[in-house]
């Protein structure tokens, strides 16, 4: 009976340490709640260059990991470049941003 009451403590203790494993964050992976802020950061930012009349939302993406937002697509001149980087950069919550989108 104790050796079975043992097993059941060490499997329990091994459960835990796994499940906080899981949330924990590393430099390739966000937590639980990272994910939710980047998420949330993404679609302020997706919601500000909608409403920038000057720019073609559908040819921008846009990602956040960490609070760095990445800009991405193509775009007809290099005012809409600095448009959209000044329009990320003015969201709440945005600690850089990597413009990498290309004047077509």
């Amino acid at each position: 009976m104790r050796k079975l009451n043992r097993s059941m403590q060490l499997l329990v203790c091994f459960g835990l340490i796994a499940s906080f494993m899981g949330c924990a964050t590393t430099q390739k992976h966000e937590s639980t709640g990272q994910y939710v802020d980047d998420s949330v950061i993404t679609t302020k930012v997706k919601t500000a260059i909608f409403n920038e009349s000057t720019l073609k939302t559908l040819q921008i993406n846009v990602k956040t990991y960490k609070a760095v937002v990445q800009l991405s697509g193509f775009v007809d001149s290099a005012k809409s470049v600095a448009t959209a980087e000044e329009v990320a950069k003015g969201v709440e919550g945005v600690v850089s941003v990597d413009n990498a989108l290309i004047v077509k």
